[in-house]
């Protein structure tokens, strides 16, 4: 591992400490056992008595190590190097990239520095493209949900948005979206905060606020490029959902994100923002909320769950009908596999809703969330519960995990 990332260049004396072997064989192996154990992000977090490693693995922190305390300020000092970051700097937040050779494979990771009291945290995302499932058949997609999000990508325009708290998989599912239009023939360019996986074939723009380069900046600039498809990263304010509504209506494809907690509270967050209803039931085609659940390991017992339960959790009669049909609940029991948590790995619960004429005047009325949710129940559309209680039904999660999620 020692040669699998470069020394940084020209470090004078002030910055040699920072590559002490002893720091940087930690170092190195903490982040090589993060990327081998799967996780997502690495949290090194400084305290008054002690420091120590954490890291995500399917959603939930585990500890990694706990440095000696010694170590604080060079780890952090050898990571804002790696990273390219002022090391000078410590009062105000910072953030960087680094790529790491892990075995046969570059790693990236999105590095964020944050000042507390005892020193800086940092926490490493990882993007570890080669582990990333960019096919939309396994993201957990139901089969009319899945046809249904297929439609709607493949119109010539419209905007399609994925909605979610951070770390529900939004940006997987656009970039597994962008991997199904990504043809010879098709013109697609990107704004991300920042570029997360590389995809060949699309012009993948990395938004730059201190430079100026904005959402609204670097959509501007794409609608003078002939593009077909253009993708934002976030609607984060009017000027970026104007311009965005507005390319949707003229010819262009336009996929984004939103951060609310499923797929009527869009419409109205739209509305709030101040784009006209008129814009908004004219341009939006399709929503998908979305949440991870983790997936029980193989390990897993079957669970007993009386049917007053299920219908408080959100299921209705009919649905518990159908429950011997269904492998039925199952919860989490624990082996080696799974490093006796009963689970390994994730997947998607989704509410898909495609915009109908009905909502379209529901829209047009300035209609409330929750006008909106019935219309959408009345259509078939599943929430979020309703849709998590179902993968539990089938075995897939345990319905702890599900009601902790929705």
């Amino acid at each position: 591992m020692e040669h699998s990332i470069p020394p940084a260049a020209g470090l004078n004396s002030a910055h040699a400490h920072a590559d002490d072997a002893p720091v940087v064989r930690l170092l190195h192996k903490m982040l090589a056992d993060a990327v081998g154990m799967g996780a997502s992000d690495l949290h090194f977090e400084p305290f008054e008595q002690f420091c120590r490693v954490r890291l995500r693995i399917d959603g939930v922190l585990h500890e990694l190590a706990q440095p000696p305390l010694s170590l604080k300020d060079k780890l952090s000092t050898r990571l804002k190097i790696l990273s390219r970051l002022d090391i000078a700097e410590k009062r105000l937040p910072q953030d960087g990239k680094m790529r790491l050779e892990v075995g046969a494979r570059n790693v990236d990771f999105r590095v964020s520095t944050l000042p507390t009291q005892f020193g800086e945290k940092i926490v490493l995302r990882i993007l570890d493209t080669s582990q990333a499932s960019l096919a939309i058949e396994q993201l957990g997609y139901e089969p009319a949900q899945q046809e249904a999000l297929l439609h709607a990508i493949r119109k010539p325009h419209g905007m399609v948005l994925m909605t979610g708290p951070t770390g529900s998989g939004k940006t997987v599912s656009l970039y597994a979206c962008l991997q199904l239009l990504n043809r010879p023939g098709v013109n697609i360019a990107t704004a991300e905060d920042p570029v997360e996986i590389n995809l060949p074939g699309i012009s993948q723009v990395g938004i730059n606020e201190r430079a100026g380069l904005s959402f609204a900046v670097a959509l501007r600039a794409f609608l003078r490029q002939d593009p077909d498809v253009l993708m934002v990263g976030e609607i984060r304010d009017l000027e970026t959902a104007d311009i965005a509504v507005k390319a949707s209506q003229t010819g262009h494809l336009v996929l984004s994100t939103l951060h609310t907690n499923d797929a009527p509270s869009t419409l109205t967050r739209l509305l709030n923002m101040g784009v006209p209803a008129y814009n908004i039931a004219a341009s939006v085609g399709l929503i998908v909320a979305q949440r991870l659940v983790r997936r029980l390991c193989s390990c897993r017992r079957p669970a007993q769950a009386p049917p007053e339960v299920l219908q408080r959790a959100g299921l209705g009669e009919g649905d518990i009908a159908r429950v011997p049909t269904l492998p039925g609940l199952f919860t989490p029991q624990g082996c080696a596999d799974c490093n006796h948590t009963g689970y390994r790995g994730r997947t998607g619960i989704y509410q898909v809703m495609p915009v109908s004429p009905a909502m379209e005047a529901l829209i047009l009325a300035q209609a409330s969330t929750q006008e909106i949710a019935r219309q959408a129940r009345s259509e078939g559309i599943a929430d979020l519960r309703r849709a998590g209680l179902l993968k539990a039904l089938r075995g897939e999660t345990s319905l702890g995990e599900v009601l902790a999620c929705t």
